[in-house]
This record gives structure tokens, C-alpha cells and sequence, in this order.
């Protein structure tokens, strides 16, 4: 595709701004942590507190007058905006972020921080938490651009992952509907539950859905543009052992399973885990271990971007486990569940939803930044669904973490390159 250029003059001002600012400061007070133990029953969504969010983004989303709105039972809400008059038959695509935060940090009483106009100072959080821009390049830009800086208090995550994908959509399609004069087609928005305990999609309504292609707002810095994931299986293995009376174990033949199962784990390459690896290096990631001496099982994280790799990493964590398991006399039962792949193959059949996001970030003034995620979003469940979905940044950093912040002007400049794609894509 060639580069298409700039669309439209898009007027950000300082009121657009401090919108921006304001609404994500909103939605990062609201309580919407996710729960993995329950997401794992089958339960979406996982927990009540994402519904109230859910119920907040609606009555929101009906004031501004998006269209078509509905909230399902599973907690997905979908809306839309329609095209522009005389580019109803445009190509329709959607844009999708999550409301749930990560377990691991609290999401309780968020109490964000504004920096504005920041100088480059160590930031100062509770629990002895510092943001130092010597120690953190991100940081650092944002001083040298006098940027208004967005952190936790330190005792709770922040929110940005993805509150600040949900800020950037509802603000550029608010945007959108403001400007008639931009032309754009239809535009589909789908805010999910459970993105991070890896059950995003798992009740995603696609019958709602009239778009073919799709983009997640769900990166991190400035630039960054997601095209490419791991390849994802847990591999589940049972070792199976003979309980004995410690005191007669070897008159009894006693053989044991949690033995086997640490016998196991020594055995897998010790530099191909996740503290090892990086950039495309796939890797073995242990996760949980529990049982008895009769039966012991271990659950284990394969990552790898390439499939062939992904099939050699599964045989041998068969071969490891059948060599544990036998050279204590009990037997392992390995089961290998696929959790997603790698979308690159999915959007290389369709090169032209990454080609023209490509050309918006550029008309837009940002180099994209070619980042493999080392992991999975909902766009790399959705690309495998038949919904090509690559990610946008959204200036989100210290994802997961007290020490999490967000850039005011990375926010606002991913508004503004979907505004412009949104117009880019009339064109195809």
C-alpha cells in the first residue's frame, strides 16, 4: 500500500486535553480488578465490580450518543457510531479495549497522581516506591517534553492497562462525532471483561459484530505497534506414584510423585525461562505445583513465536516427563492445552489493516515501533476467530505494577492517530 497522505486537520486543544486527562483520572478510580481462580471455572465475568464499570461506560457512551448500545450478559459492551453521510459502504472496522485490571496489585481506592509539565524529578510514591528518569527512558522523554505524567500513590496499580486504551477510543470517537466534516465509515467498539486472566474472548458477541477487521488499544509507549505474539500452550502433567508408610517405603516399593515432579522441573532448560529470555527467545515458565506422594501435577507455560518450535518444545516436556516419572518407577500423564497463537500469520493474509495503521501513525508524526508481544492480547484470540486485530500503544508503562504512570501527550497522540485512521480507511 502506498503511504496515503494526512486526511484531515485535526485540532487538538488544551480542552481536549484536560478531557482526555479527566476521563482517564475517571475511569482509573473505578474498581474493575479481575479474578483468574474464577475466570478459570468458567465464570465471565469474573467478578461483579466489572459489570459496575461496564454500566458506568454505557450510560456514558448513551449521553454521547453513540449508537446501538448493548451491555451482554457476559459483560461485553458494544457500540457504534455510524459512517459519515456518503461513506456508508466504507469498509466497517472495530476497535476493542478491556475494563478489567490485573489481580496481582491492588485496583481498590486508585488514587492517581498528575504531574503536570513534568521537570524531571524522582517522583516520590508511598511505600517507598521512586519513578527516577535516569532509570527510566520513558520517563525521561516525557521531561524533556514537558509532558503531564499520570502515576499510582503508590499503594495501589494505576489502571492504564486498560483504561487508557478505553480513554483513547471513547475520546476519538467522540471526536469523530463532533467533526462531521471528517469522513469515516462505520465504526463497531467492543470494551470486554477478563482480558487479563486470559479469558477475554472466550464469549466475545461476534454476532454483533459487522467488522472483518479490528484494533486493539492496549500497547505501551509511544510508537509501539503490535503485530506479532507468542504462540501459547499450558501443559498440564500428572505423575502418578505409589504411597508407602515412610517407615517400610523401601520393603513396599513406595514410590513418589512429588519426587517425580521436582525431578521434572530441574530437568527443563534452566535458560530457556522467562528471567532468561527476551525479545523472541521463547521460553518454559513453571507455574503451579501441588499434589501428594500417590499423585503429584505440575501446570507449565510454553511460549514460542514460531510453530515448528512451539511442536519441538511439546515433545520435549513429554520426553522430560516420561524420563522423571520412570526413573522413579511411577508413570506421567502429559496434556497439552492450547491457549492462543501467534496473529502473524492471521494478519499476513490481510497485510492491508496493519499497512494502513501504518500509514496513520506516520501522517501522524510517530515512527511505528515494530514490537513482538511477549504474550497474547485479545486481538491474538480474536485474529485466530477470523478477525485480523493488530495493537495500538496506548502511553501506558510500568504495566501490573504501584509504580505504574501514563503520558498525558502519548494518550492524546494515539487519539489523534485514530482519528486519522478512521478516515485512512475510506480510502481502501
Amino acid at each position: 500500500m502506498d503511504i496515503i497522505e494526512k486526511q484531515n486537520v485535526i485540532e487538538i486543544d488544551d480542552a481536549f486535553r484536560e478531557n482526555v486527562k479527566e476521563r482517564f483520572i475517571r475511569y482509573a478510580k473505578i474498581y474493575s480488578t479481575s479474578s483468574s481462580e474464577n475466570a478459570d471455572k468458567g465464570i465471565i465475568p469474573s467478578t461483579p465490580q466489572q459489570f459496575d464499570f461496564a454500566r458506568e461506560l454505557k450510560k456514558e457512551l448513551e449521553s454521547l450518543g453513540f449508537k446501538n448500545i448493548q451491555l451482554t450478559e457476559n459483560c461485553y459492551l458494544y457500540a457504534n457510531i455510524p459512517a459519515t453521510l456518503g461513506f456508508e459502504k466504507t469498509k466497517p472496522f472495530c476497535l476493542l479495549a478491556h475494563m478489567d485490571t490485573v489481580e496481582e496489585v491492588s485496583g481498590l481506592n486508585v488514587n492517581p497522581q498528575v504531574f503536570k509539565n513534568y521537570d524531571g524529578k524522582i517522583i516520590d510514591l508511598k511505600d517507598g516506591i521512586k519513578l527516577d528518569p535516569s532509570k527510566i527512558p520513558a520517563l525521561c522523554q516525557a521531561a524533556e517534553e514537558s509532558d503531564t505524567v499520570i502515576t499510582t500513590d503508590g499503594t495501589t496499580l494505576l489502571g492504564g492497562d486498560d483504561k487508557a486504551g478505553i480513554t483513547i477510543i471513547v475520546s476519538a470517537l467522540e471526536y469523530l462525532m463532533a467533526h462531521k466534516d471528517i469522513p469515516h465509515g462505520k465504526i463497531e467498539v467492543i470494551f470486554s471483561p477478563d482480558e487479563e486472566t486470559g479469558h477475554g474472548m472466550d464469549k466475545v458477541p461476534l454476532n454483533l459484530l459487522e467488522s472483518k477487521f479490528a484494533y486493539t488499544v492496549d500497547g505501551g509507549h509511544l510508537g509501539e505497534l503490535e503485530s506479532e505474539c507468542f504462540n501459547a500452550f499450558r501443559s498440564d502433567i500428572t505423575f502418578k506414584g505409589i504411597a508407602s508408610h515412610t517407615n517400610n517405603a523401601r520393603a513396599n516399593g513406595m514410590v513418589n510423585a512429588i519426587s517425580m515432579a521436582g525431578a521434572f522441573i530441574q530437568s527443563l532448560p534452566r535458560g530457556e525461562s522467562p528471567e532468561t529470555t527476551d525479545g523472541r527467545l521463547g521460553f518454559y515458565c513453571p507455574l503451579k505445583i501441588n499434589g501428594s506422594m500417590e499423585e503429584a501435577s505440575v501446570s507449565l507455560f510454553l511460549r514460542d513465536f514460531d510453530k515448528d518450535n512451539m511442536e519441538k518444545r511439546k515433545a520435549l516436556v513429554e520426553q522430560l516427563a516420561f524420563a522423571a516419572a520412570s526413573s522413579f518407577g511411577g508413570k506421567a500423564e502429559v496434556k497439552h492445552v492450547q491457549q492462543y497463537l501467534n496473529m502473524k500469520e492471521g494478519l499476513d493474509k490481510v497485510p492491508y489493516v496493519k499497512e494502513v495503521l501504518i500509514n496513520a501513525y506516520k501522517v501522524c508524526g510517530v515512527e511505528p515501533v515494530m514490537t513482538p508481544i511477549r504474550g497474547g492480547t485479545d486481538g491474538s484470540r480474536l485474529t485466530e476467530m477470523g478477525i485480523p486485530t493488530p495493537n495500538i500503544f496506548t502511553g501506558a508503562h510500568n504495566y501490573h505494577s504501584a509504580s505504574e504512570w501514563v503520558s498525558l501527550k502519548q494518550m492524546v497522540k494515539a487519539t489523534e492517530i485514530i482519528i486519522e485512521l478512521s478516515s485512512m480507511i475510506t480510502k481502501l
